[in-house]
């Protein structure tokens, strides 16, 4: 849903996962507010989980008066993001026990409030910590979601998985913003996987390693460069997923007979790994 400020407001069905950029580039999420995408799926209303447009107030006013050392930013806008937190998990966690079969939901909301927070950090990092008013080509990046991250799918402390998209190699100033961003992120106890590729990366290292290529399957945008996370949408399906189906599936059928076989094989299970075992969630995200 593209919900527009002012007195006019136009919802429709969306989810989270088709948050993404196709074609040319829109506005830049951690950045314009103007046009937010608003799920409304979730449990509960998106702006009762987490009102972007109020923490980005309250993470400006903060940093505004923080010292100048690089501690002091990220001292005075961890308590404020994870208050942020700890509210939007109440929230989810009071209306799922109102209707506790809407699973589905419950975990599309967990993916808002984790993505909210991811993005307003990257705002922060990019804006106050690392300013860069005019980047150069080579210093444009792009943060994208993978994995269960990238499925739009999260449960209360899911793992954080992100991809931080460049160009070309990483500029210093490029990883300067991602380490001050991942600082605060660890701040919040979020337990986060990153890796840092260019789309060329990206793509050699997907063909190498199933792993990496299943957590690109899932790949969905956040925030920065646009037209970077479009092009790596396009090459990926288009250089690779397209001409490797058949090869794909058999390395996940292979993959989930090996994981059955470590969990005993069988369906009847005294203590049954709801995860990993015969008909669990890794079976159902496969």
């Amino acid at each position: 849903l593209w919900r527009l400020h002012g007195s006019r407001t136009t919802r429709c069905r969306s989810s989270i996962r088709h948050l993404r950029p196709s074609g040319a580039a829109g506005p830049d999420l951690a950045f314009d507010l103007t046009h937010t995408p608003v799920p409304d799926d979730l449990i509960c209303p998106a702006d009762d989980i987490v009102d972007r447009r109020v923490l980005r107030d309250q993470l400006n006013a903060a940093i505004t008066v923080a010292g100048a050392t690089p501690a002091e930013p990220r001292a005075a806008v961890v308590p404020i993001l994870k208050a942020a937190l700890e509210l939007g998990r109440t929230k989810i966690a009071t209306a799922f026990k109102a209707d506790p079969f809407a699973s589905a939901p419950t975990t599309r909301a967990y993916a808002w409030l984790t993505d909210a927070v991811v993005i307003e950090v990257f705002a922060l990092a990019n804006t106050h910590l690392h300013p860069n008013p005019n980047p150069a080509s080579k210093e444009h990046l792009a943060l994208i979601a993978v994995g269960g991250s990238g499925r739009g799918e999260m449960a209360p402390h899911s793992d954080v998985d992100l991809l931080f998209l460049a160009p070309y190699k990483l500029t210093p100033w490029a990883e300067s913003l991602i380490e001050s961003m991942l600082y605060i992120l660890w701040d919040l106890k979020l337990k986060v996987g990153h890796a840092s590729r260019t789309v060329k990366e990206c793509l050699r290292l997907a063909r190498e390693d199933y792993t990496i290529r299943t957590s690109l399957v899932e790949e969905r945008f956040l925030a920065g460069d646009a037209a970077l996370a479009t092009d790596l949408t396009h090459r990926l399906r288009t250089e690779l997923f397209a001409l490797t189906i058949p090869d794909f599936i058999d390395a996940k059928l292979t993959e989930r007979a090996e994981r059955h076989r470590k969990q005993g094989g069988q369906r009847y299970m005294v203590e049954p790994n709801v995860k990993e075992g015969k008909g669990g969630l890794r079976d159902l995200q496969s």
